[in-house]
């Protein structure tokens, strides 16, 4: 079909160097051929929408060498390096993606097509609950992806995507994937194995299993940005000048502390198990998994968390997992330091039947079940407890193909309670109900596509037992788009037009927060009037290949209404600045592309050039910027591939970001440089590659501008990685 092989070249442009991982996912799950690269042999079942579909204007794909070479434990951190995708940053063990300059409620994180139905969105310094080292393979939505996932991804969604509900019939005896990886930067060892076995013709059992651990992480310099670094130290004289002089000590150590970041260890582990009753056309499956993380949070040298209150009683509750008592800081700040457990229980259902030759194909629906808890730990007393329970569920009718139309249907269902414990319990106890129902349509006029779909949803955010207050929203959204077949044949390379509408409700926090905010270091004050919030988009693009030649570009601006954001009310409460969510219009314009081509090709060599850039810009009505918009970054590679290695070099630049909004520093720009060395000795089924890489070659400093912290967080130092996977 059109539509299958328009979506094989979009996610085909996104592998630089790698073209041979691209794969034209179908709706339904089908065997792929396997490649040298190819870890795992089979296509797994996504929304049907997706690959049906090119309503959402950038999709990119990332797995096999691509994933290893990047994996981290943060999501964010894997995807960083793709046109339009940057990362929170907050921490080391906690970074959530950033989508076209948009993160938090505006950009969804997914597990197999169902929400991660946690807290991660509530705060930067919540983690997702999806751990790439189980991942076969990782989709960036960027653009109007509510079509498909709910008025919360109005940034766009970052879908996750696993085995442990299994998508074939194994056809061997057993099969095994597993992964090794080791870093110098932060001590990391990590290890990942999956077990897939048929239990007849058509039955599957799945189990998995990972951990990962890393100490401090190593850096560059100084903890302390050199703003910063002036603050603490011109603080220092002052408390000198006042006879201080244990205070003045304590901002100097500060300042100097430099080359490991303190309480940034991480450790983690995830168990999993999964079966499918698979028989033709039709499928069921069942999984359950076990998510447990802890992590540290780095404090602001010389000053320390917020989290600290010493006068204040703590809840006498021990603390469940002693593990992070062994990476206590050097300089001995152990028990005052902050850290985060985390563990979530989850369960999650798929089938999909086939209706014969009526109107509809088929019918497919996806469901998850969560039950999440978040301790915030200050040494080793319980600070504060997020719990979210929630259900989140979609049934899709995949329209029967009718000459040059297709098209599906669906209805979505999420629900969740969050409630909150403690002193930093800055949003209150409340349930959200959403209820959606949306469709998707295409029509093949060739040389034209023609492609709309719209979507209705009925948000509820009720806090009625803890503030009185409860909140209704009706939203509505759509898309339209036609692109047209410049080179039509092999070579396929399509220009194309979007325009969308998307609108998502406030979220709990915006509406009902009032307290301090640990994250930001800010005390939030939400507010109940707000209404929806709305853009109106509109985007160009150009994607396809001519020849060797691979190129994916986008130019897109989005004007919204109602636009939600924090805003300096000028007071103070609890020694912190206080801000208060408003709304006020807004724009963004930005640019991002990419290009793959061959610089020099013999019989058995190739070296291939990769490209990638990307701008966004972003402006509030009254002509301040939005904060935290990372600026213009471009990163360049040279990749040759001969016999069984692979080598790739790469440079990637970031401009200083000097448009800020009140309050908010400068960044400086900065340029990392890396190298890695692939060896996949077998073809085929049998695949095993070793990648040997380091990182930041030349130990340059860095921070994100996107990141709460960048001012005492920054990116790791020099990193030499060893990572192995194997798949038999």
């Amino acid at each position: 079909m059109k539509a299958f092989r328009v979506s094989l070249f979009i996610t085909a442009s996104i592998f630089a160097a790698t073209p041979a991982l691209a794969q034209d996912a179908q709706a339904d799950s089908v065997e792929s051929e396997p490649t040298s690269d190819d870890l795992h042999d089979t296509i797994v079942v996504t929304a049907a929408g997706l690959e049906r579909l090119d309503v959402v204007a950038g999709t990119s794909v990332v797995e096999g060498t691509e994933l290893q070479r990047n994996l981290n434990g943060q999501v964010g951190e894997v995807l960083a390096k793709l046109p339009g995708v940057t990362a929170s940053g907050f921490a080391p063990g906690v970074s959530r993606p950033v989508l076209r300059g948009f993160g938090g409620e505006r950009v969804r994180v997914l597990t197999d097509g169902v929400g991660a139905i946690d807290a991660s969105s509530t705060s930067d310094d919540h983690a997702v609950t999806v751990d790439p080292l189980i991942a076969s393979r990782i989709e960036v939505l960027r653009g109007p992806a509510v079509l498909l996932y709910g008025s919360q991804a109005i940034g766009g969604a970052v879908n996750v995507i696993t085995k442990r509900i299994p998508p074939a019939i194994p056809d061997e005896p057993i099969h095994v994937d597993g992964l090794l990886a080791f870093d110098t930067a932060s001590n990391r060892y990590e290890g990942g194995l999956s077990v897939d076995v048929p239990l007849g013709s058509e039955f599957a059992f799945h189990v998995d299993g990972s951990y990962r651990n890393t100490d401090n992480v190593e850096i560059p310099g100084f903890v302390a940005s050199d703003h910063l670094r002036d603050e603490l130290l011109e603080a220092a004289e002052e408390e000198v000048e006042e006879g201080h002089l244990e205070e003045a000590e304590e901002l100097r150590e500060g300042a100097n502390t430099r080359d490991v970041l303190p309480n940034s260890w991480t450790e983690t582990y995830t168990l999993g198990t999964g079966f499918a009753w698979i028989s033709g056309e039709n499928h069921f499956g069942l999984s359950l998994d076990y998510y447990d993380t802890n992590y540290g949070i780095p404090g602001l040298p010389g000053v320390g968390h917020v989290h600290e209150h010493e006068d204040e009683d703590h809840d006498d509750e021990d603390h469940e997992d002693e593990d992070h008592d062994d990476h206590e800081d050097e300089e001995g700040h152990g028990e005052e330091s902050v850290s985060i457990g985390m563990k979530r229980y989850r369960v999650d259902l798929q089938a999909g039947f086939d209706l014969g030759d009526g109107l509809f194909d088929s019918v497919q629906t996806r469901w998850g079940y969560s039950d999440y808890t978040h301790t915030e730990f200050e040494g080793d007393e319980i600070g504060t407890v997020f719990d979210v329970e929630g259900v989140e569920g979609r049934v899709e009718l995949i329209q029967s193909r009718r000459g040059n139309w297709q098209g599906s249907t669906g209805v979505q269902y999420s629900h969740s309670n969050f409630a909150a414990i403690g002193e930093e319990a800055f949003v209150p106890t409340n349930s959200t109900d959403s209820v959606a129902i949306f469709a998707l349509q295409e029509v093949d006029f060739e040389p034209f596509e023609l492609e709309f779909g719209g979507r209705y949803e009925n948000t509820s955010v009720d806090a009625t037992d803890s503030v009185g207050v409860k909140r209704d929203f009706d939203t509505f959204s759509g898309a339209i788009g036609i692109n047209y077949a410049l080179i039509d044949g092999i070579d396929e390379l399509r220009a194309g037009l979007n325009l969308s509408r998307a609108e998502r409700a406030p979220s709990a926090q915006e509406l009902f927060a009032d307290g301090p905010h640990v994250a930001t270091q800010q005390f939030e004050i939400g507010n109940s009037a707000l209404d929806t919030e709305g853009s109106w988009g509109v985007e160009a693009y150009l994607r396809g290949t001519v020849g060797p030649v691979q190129v994916s570009a986008s130019v897109y601006r989005n004007w919204f209404d109602g636009f939600i954001f924090l805003s300096d009310t000028g007071m103070e409460e609890d020694g912190l600045e206080v801000f208060q969510f408003l709304q006020q219009d807004a724009d963004q314009f930005g640019i991002e592309g990419e290009i793959t081509f061959p610089v020099y090709e013999t019989g058995d060599f190739s070296l291939l050039a990769d490209l990638r850039g990307d701008y966004v810009r972003a402006t509030l009505a009254d002509g301040s910027p939005v904060p935290r918009i990372p600026p213009l970054s471009l990163l360049g590679a040279l990749e040759g591939q001969f016999d069984h290695f692979d080598a790739r070099a790469e440079v990637q630049w970031f401009d200083g970001q000097d448009r800020v909004s009140l309050h908010e520093t400068l960044t400086d720009g900065f340029t990392m440089v890396n190298a890695s060395l692939a060896w996949h000795p077998y073809e085929g089924r049998e695949n095993f590659t070793v990648i040997a890489q380091v990182d930041n070659i030349f130990d340059v400093e860095g921070r994100r501008h996107s990141s709460f912290t960048k001012e005492f967080v920054p990116l790791p130092g020099r990193n030499f990685k060893l990572t192995a996977r194997v798949s038999l």
